[in-house]
């Protein structure tokens, strides 16, 4: 039972309870105020016309006994009709009473970590309810700035970080071409060179999750379609080095967004679906009012999938160790599509590996060509 239910509901009853006293006290008023045939007996009993007495009696208490019924069920009935519009002004009133509540509700449900544009802007008398609002209001600003400063700390730490990694690749790579080069330090500069590349994987991956958290500035008719076929040619060469193949099943569609967000999006679920595979797998890509990437591989238990969503989480290391990623692919995927108001799913795919579906939400320049 809401809290409407509840409250038409204490009116309802606040109303009978009052109106059974007022009929209470009318009906006792009303016992007083008729005449009492046992005083009028008492007070005109003559010897000589006993029977006259009698009648007279007779006629006073069935007078009393009409008039006392009729008033009993017209109250009654006027009780019930009046409870009836009762309950019905209560649930105006208390509608109108919960209406700001319930617009502070809708604000919070449309509230995320990433949208805290929204607010409630309630107008009216400075009661209870507008200080409840105004309070939600200053709540959500000073949210709202703490994530802007997060977001602003992690796109520029990440430009900041850049500049060195360049750095040290090129020195890296001078010295390796050198003439004093040695097999050891060839070796020892493929290592260092494989750890700046993931660092450079690292901080790109951060700039984009930092810049899709932000949300769309702006956006712009996109051919998702078009997209999902570069970014198949551009994984090409990673799928045969991976010895996986690639099939597409694409429908020429238009969704509205950002062009190089989207981008992202497909490249990493491509590049995610290539990379945690099996030599002879295969990743399946399909468009047709949602995007959908399966790929075979290795079996992902269903309670691990929520968890791949999360930054750095990997469902597991190579043989030395190490991983094939940031651990950042499928949480820019997300980000991404939070940032195009869709929602992105995935689940353990029959036999190894994982289907994900990405549904980017329906806009009016979303239809088919």
């Amino acid at each position: 039972m809401n809290l409407r239910t509840r409250l038409t509901a204490w009116y309802g009853g606040v109303f009978l309870i009052a109106g059974a006293a007022l009929i209470a006290i009318n009906y006792f008023l009303t016992v007083a105020a008729l005449p009492d045939a046992a005083g009028f007996a008492v007070a005109a009993a003559e010897p000589a016309t006993p029977g006259l007495v009698q009648d007279r009696v007779f006629l006073i208490e069935e007078y009393r006994s009409d008039v006392l019924g009729t008033l009993l069920l017209w109250s009654v009935v006027a009780l019930v009709a009046a409870a009836v519009l009762a309950v019905w002004l209560g649930w105006v009133v208390a509608g109108r009473v919960l209406e700001p509540l319930q617009s502070i509700t809708a604000t919070a449900h449309r509230l995320e970590a990433e949208r805290l544009d929204q607010r409630i802007g309630l107008d009216g008398p400075d009661d209870e309810l507008k200080e409840l609002a105004d309070t939600f209001d200053g709540m959500l600003d000073r949210l709202a700035g703490a994530f802007d400063s997060q977001k602003r700390f992690v796109a520029n730490a990440s430009h900041e970080l850049r500049t060195p990694l360049a750095v040290q690749r090129t020195l890296i790579e001078v010295s390796m071409s050198g003439p004093e080069s040695t097999p050891e330090l060839e070796r020892l500069g493929r290592h260092l060179l494989d750890a700046n590349e993931r660092s450079e994987r690292l901080i790109d991956g951060l700039l984009q999750l930092a810049r899709s958290d932000r949300g769309l500035a702006t956006r712009s008719p996109v051919r998702l379609d078009q997209i999902v076929t570069d970014e198949i040619e551009s994984c090409a060469y990673l799928a045969a080095e991976r010895d996986v193949e690639v099939k597409s099943v694409v429908r020429r569609w238009v969704v509205e967004g950002d062009p190089v967000l989207l981008a992202q999006l497909v490249g990493n679920l491509l590049r995610n679906a290539i990379l945690h595979n099996a030599p002879g797998g295969h990743v399946d890509v399909r468009v047709d009012g949602s995007l959908t990437v399966t790929n075979s591989g290795p079996v992902v238990p269903a309670d691990a999938v929520p968890g791949l969503f999360e930054p750095f989480r990997r469902l597991r290391a190579d043989r030395t160790g190490s991983t094939t990623g940031s651990g950042l692919g499928l949480s820019i995927v997300r980000s991404v599509v939070r940032a195009h108001q869709g929602v992105v799913r995935a689940r353990p795919n029959g036999g190894g590996g994982l289907v994900v579906e990405v549904n980017l939400g329906e806009t009016q320049v979303r239809q088919p060509l």
